[in-house]
């Protein structure tokens, strides 16, 4: 294809993106950490599937949310990983615009779900320890399921405006994307009209969405750690709260980076734009990599699978 990088245009037919600029000369070095960071989402999300499949006590509220979070994960990094891999190892740096949108509706569609996994996990864990008794007539199965839908239908609905605005835009400044990854504003910014529609749209979604999540996450261990600090004994305490560590975890690895992110965004002026793409993949690429071993790690009955497991084949 024809450097396009000056050529004014209307609709471009494919975008060019560039991995992390300014360091092409080191994209192959750069690839095996990412080529690392997939496998292990790969393998420990495929293995978190199985466990709870084949684990009968595994059949219950928290381990569906769980296994929903893996499938979220296998989604949002398969979204976006093959296509970079692909540019650090053979320079394919074209995407078709539609394959484009396509890419970003998905991975923000699935992103958006998660932190709603969080939030029905945030849920359960409310019910199980500040009603006990009725977590079982709560949390039944046809209302997971229900839950699951929603959340489907909140990050399809909530993201679709993003593909539809960013097709009637005209493009005239460039097609060049200067990260390994098609995403909503790096989209946006080449649009050569009144972007703001979908800025704002885009500052919406964050709200309802991350914001309002991150409320009704507070709100929960609030008054989940309200109980736990009214039990009577010190071991109480700590199994009960040893109940949500995964969880806390998990969280912290979600919405920490996520506000870094955001920091680094806002004041990049001051940042290389290198650096910038560079940690954001890192970034969106921690989840996926790091929940699958925290909760393998964290989660006794799990860890207990897993053990049997190869002990059974070392036999």
């Amino acid at each position: 294809m024809s450097d396009s990088n000056t050529t004014d245009f209307t609709n471009p037919s494919t975008f060019i993106l560039m991995g992390i600029p300014g360091l092409e000369a080191a994209h192959v070095w750069i690839s095996i950490p990412f080529c690392v960071m997939y496998a292990i989402a790969i393998l420990g999300n495929f293995t978190i599937l199985f466990i709870v499949k084949m684990e009968k006590s595994l059949h219950g509220p928290m381990y569906y949310f769980l296994c929903m979070l893996a499938v979220t994960d296998l989604v949002i990094s398969t979204s976006i990983l093959p296509k970079m891999l692909s540019i650090f190892w053979f320079n394919s740096r074209e995407i078709n615009f539609s394959a484009c949108l396509i890419q970003l509706y998905v991975f923000h569609c699935f992103s958006g779900m998660e932190s709603g996994i969080f939030v029905a996990m945030a849920l359960d864990r409310y019910v199980a320890i500040c009603d006990p008794l009725r977590h079982a007539t709560t949390l039944t199965n046809p209302v997971v399921a229900k839950i699951g839908l929603a959340l489907v239908l909140r990050g399809g609905i909530l993201v679709l405006p993003y593909p539809l605005l960013l097709r009637q835009w005209p493009y005239c400044r460039t097609n060049v994307i200067p990260q390994p990854y098609c995403a909503h504003m790096a989209v946006v910014k080449l649009a050569c009209a009144d972007i703001r529609v979908s800025s704002y749209y885009g500052l919406f979604v964050q709200f309802c969405v991350m914001g309002l999540d991150v409320i009704f996450i507070v709100m929960s261990y609030t008054q989940i750690l309200r109980v736990i600090f009214s039990l009577p004994t010190k071991d109480a305490r700590l199994k009960t709260f040893g109940t949500c560590t995964s969880h806390l975890c998990a969280i912290l690895v979600f919405y920490i980076p996520s506000l870094f992110f955001s920091l680094t965004y806002r004041f990049h002026q001051n940042v290389p734009r290198h650096f910038h793409v560079l940690i954001t993949n890192v970034y969106y690429l921690m989840p996926p990599t790091l929940n699958p071993l925290i909760y393998g790690m964290r989660t006794k009955q799990i860890r207990g699978r897993l053990l049997r497991i190869f002990t059974h084949k070392g036999t």
